[in-house]
């Protein structure tokens, strides 16, 4: 498009290419990276091998699905996929165990929805291949994921690109005097901020709508991830790993954590539990003696003398996973009543060395999982017989998750 922008002259207008570069940059911004959208909601029940975790591996899931948009409606809302009876759905219902898988119509856009099925198509795992061959999980795998250019960059980009213009427009302009004043005319007329904004109203508008667009999408994500820290693995005083003590020896989780199943909190297991073991282990599979001799450092152990004859100290591990203090959570109810499972919320410890946040935790996603898990053992219970009677005839055809039963009312959760 050429419009006038100085009288006399003709040129590309430079602020309709300005607001193309804006949207195009705030596009580029707000496109859905699926790799990273995989590794938030999806790794820790689905892998991108064909190892089954809490639901089935990624491997080859283009080629064994329905075409069209049903990777999409299964996205979005698996479990009313099952209840209208769609076969491929309920075979795949079937064959995990008839756990309903968290529905995303209300957590993720249709554009993360194409993010993540385009990323299917061709996953590609933090070292650059190909995954599906390979054992390369992103439980243990490092978490940099490319965002594209930072708010910051385009800033500068933005600010670097006006700053050009206006240095062109001058040289122009100083040009086209010099060849004025040889031609004995008049010089063109240096115009003032305030004048060009009074005679491009309509394109000073349109850069204000884009800005304020701009501002309120970069604002509502940085917002809402205040307090969520998906990914976050600190290091820890001693070189504990799952890998190696849930996995490689299938030590049960309750072990050491032993108030999952009797309280609120599942606890962090006292150096002495470690004992138990390490008083005849004192050489470490992957880190030799180095890493179990702080745990004799932190309870007095002698291991010449077999005792306790040194002075202990405590010691000091780093937090993972921190809720709110005004919403209340129970161990014992979900692992015991609601039978979950620690990868639930977790992630497979079994292949973690250092134990990271890989759920958000957040609201949304608790909400959601209430709206999408059933309640086992209702039928058995005889407590609740007379409810289960009565939430079966109301919900017909449909799995009575925690929702149905109050699940989702403010006071369960926040005191």
């Amino acid at each position: 498009m050429v419009t006038r922008i100085f009288p006399g002259t003709h040129r590309i207008n430079a602020i309709h290419c300005l607001l193309f570069l804006i949207l195009f940059s705030s596009l580029r911004l707000a496109a859905a990276d699926g790799a990273k959208i995989f590794k938030q909601n999806c790794a820790s029940c689905h892998s991108l091998t064909d190892q089954k975790l809490a639901g089935p591996g990624m491997k080859g899931v283009m080629d064994r699905i329905p075409q069209g948009d049903w990777l999409k409606n299964w996205i979005k809302n698996s479990s009313a996929m099952v209840s209208a009876g769609d076969a491929y759905a309920v075979k795949v219902f079937n064959e995990n165990n008839k756990s309903a898988m968290t529905a995303f119509e209300s957590i993720l856009s249709n554009e993360e929805i194409d993010a993540v099925i385009t990323f299917l198509k061709n996953p590609v795992v933090d070292g650059g291949g190909a995954a599906g061959a390979g054992g390369d999980q992103w439980a243990v795998a490092p978490d940099p994921v490319d965002d594209g250019p930072s708010v910051l960059t385009l800033l500068l980009v933005i600010l670097g690109l006006l700053v050009l213009a206006t240095v062109l427009s001058a040289v122009r302009r100083n040009l086209q005097n010099a060849v004025n004043i040889r031609k004995g005319l008049q010089p063109e007329k240096e115009y003032t901020v305030k004048e060009w904004l009074e005679q491009n109203k309509r394109n000073v508008a349109l850069i204000i709508l884009v800005l304020l667009f701009m501002g309120s999408h970069w604002g509502w994500y940085a917002m809402k991830d205040i307090g969520v820290f998906t990914g976050y693995k600190p290091s820890q005083p001693i070189a504990f790993s799952h890998a190696v003590h849930a996995g490689q020896n299938q030590i049960n989780c309750e072990y050491c954590h032993s108030g999952v199943s009797k309280s609120k909190v599942a606890g962090v297991p006292s150096a002495g539990v470690c004992m138990n073991c390490h008083k005849a282990v004192s050489t470490g599979t992957r880190t030799g003696t180095d890493e179990i001799a702080k745990i004799y450092a932190a309870t007095g152990w002698n291991p010449q003398t077999m005792s306790y004859d040194k002075p202990a100290a405590p010691i000091k591990w780093n937090r993972v996973h921190a809720l709110p203090d005004f919403v209340f959570f129970s161990h014992k109810q979900h692992v015991v009543a609601g039978k979950q499972e620690c990868k639930t919320c977790h992630g497979d410890l079994t292949k973690m060395d250092v134990a990271k946040q890989v759920q958000p935790l957040t609201m949304a996603w608790c909400v959601d999982c209430h709206r999408t898990t059933a309640i086992p053992g209702l039928a058995d219970n005889p407590y609740y017989e007379s409810l289960h009677k009565n939430l079966t005839e109301l919900y017909k055809g449909q799995p009575i998750t925690v929702d149905k039963m109050g699940g989702l009312e403010c006071a369960k959760c926040h005191y």
